[in-house]
């Protein structure tokens, strides 16, 4: 099977950028019944009595706040007033009915929300329903067993997934208008001189040579797509605003998916050929190879999706760790010692996270047209062979 010239690698392109955004929690209508309410309510007492206490524990459980996604900006917080300095997100979950509503009626997690008679809980970033009292039922390895209603909330990801795609947007099309008016021979003027030697650089060092000469331009919507995409999410995940889009492993695995069902649809007879009965193989080791075969086909994606998840997760973790010498050094150091001691590694770090922001798009990219390639390549195989 392949891919219409034209229109499909345009609309794959274009679906990329959007598919991320209606990801959501699947709802959980089992419950174990453990306890009466008295042992519920001592034993989720029991457990806020071991959340972190100490300096340290407070900052890995910040540092693992600013990883997670949320329904709400916080920028700061005062521990003496209990006040949260940010805005609030919409929150939109389906639950016998379509119900929005903001999220500052969780106040962080730390109030009930009702909404039209039913009341809901924001524990450990999800939203479970519950009672007026918000009892949280367990399992007995400790897991929330409460319904979860289906979850299409705006959280930090998707408004920075829509960030991205209306600056995407904004750049393409300026850029793409000015070749409309002026036709191939065009010099790039203003913001495209900068988005065109990154378009050259994804056609002649990354599409061309991997995919080859003849059929490169139908991939290349999707090729720039993703690359810019990932490109532009790392970093707004380096800005002040605390969003970690690829940090997220539901994004990189649709993003791993995309390049997955690109390259499975476009792969001729030559390429499933050599994944289920490989020509030139005697009998008994193609029996052997093509399982080994249709598990490459799954583990290139998986690849793809962890790569990209682990390095920007690891690289934030790293930068926020940094951070805290502030507060963790503070007594051991003076103040403007453990400031300069932060402030030096942090900077020294966000340049390289600059560095690895650019190196994964191209790293996915690369990958993603290697994996294209291989599916589309024409072989020629000789009698003796």
């Amino acid at each position: 099977m392949v891919f219409l010239r034209k229109s499909l690698p345009v609309i794959l392109a274009c679906a990329l950028a959007f598919a991320p955004l209606f990801s959501f929690a699947n709802s959980e209508t089992d419950s174990l019944q453990m306890a009466t309410t008295v042992a519920q309510e001592s034993e989720v007492d029991a457990h806020h009595a071991q959340e972190p206490q100490s300096k340290k524990e407070k900052i890995n459980a910040y540092i693992e706040h600013h990883l997670q996604d949320s329904h709400d900006f916080t920028f700061f917080s005062d521990e003496e007033t209990g006040k949260h300095y940010g805005f609030s997100l919409p929150v939109i979950i389906y639950d016998n009915g379509l119900k929005v509503f903001s999220s500052s009626k969780f106040h962080h997690g730390e109030t009930i929300a009702e909404v039209d008679g039913n009341y809901y809980k924001l524990y450990h970033g999800k939203i479970y329903k519950t009672d007026a009292l918000g009892t949280i039922e367990y399992d007995e390895a400790h897991h929330p067993t409460n319904a979860k209603p289906l979850d299409f909330s705006i959280t930090k990801n998707v408004v920075g997934l829509l960030i991205a795609c209306v600056l995407l947007f904004v750049m393409f099309v300026g850029y793409a208008r000015k070749f409309k008016k002026g036709g191939a021979n065009t010099i790039p003027t203003g913001f495209s001189r900068v988005l065109e030697p990154l378009v050259l650089y994804v056609r002649d060092e990354i599409a061309r040579p991997n995919i080859g000469e003849k059929k490169y331009k139908k991939f290349m919507p999707y090729l720039l797509t993703v690359f810019f995409l990932i490109w532009l999410l790392n970093l707004l995940g380096l800005t002040p605003m605390g969003i970690n889009v690829t940090g997220n492993i539901a994004v990189t695995m649709c993003l791993a998916l995309f390049t997955f069902f690109v390259t499975q649809f476009s792969g001729n007879k030559d390429y499933w050929k050599h994944i289920f009965w490989m020509p030139g193989v005697p009998v008994p080791m193609k029996i052997v190879l093509m399982p080994i075969e249709i598990l490459g086909m799954f583990t290139k994606p998986f690849s793809l999706m962890i790569r990209l998840f682990a390095n920007i997760t690891a690289g934030h973790a790293v930068v926020m760790g940094l951070i805290a010498i502030v507060f963790l050094f503070q007594q051991q150091l003076s103040v403007g010692g453990s400031i300069g001691i932060s402030f030096v590694l942090t900077l020294f770090i966000s340049v390289i996270e600059l560095l690895v922001a650019f190196l994964q798009a191209f790293i996915f990219t690369m990958l993603s047209s290697l994996f294209i390639g291989m599916a589309v390549e024409e072989h020629h195989h000789d009698d003796h062979h």
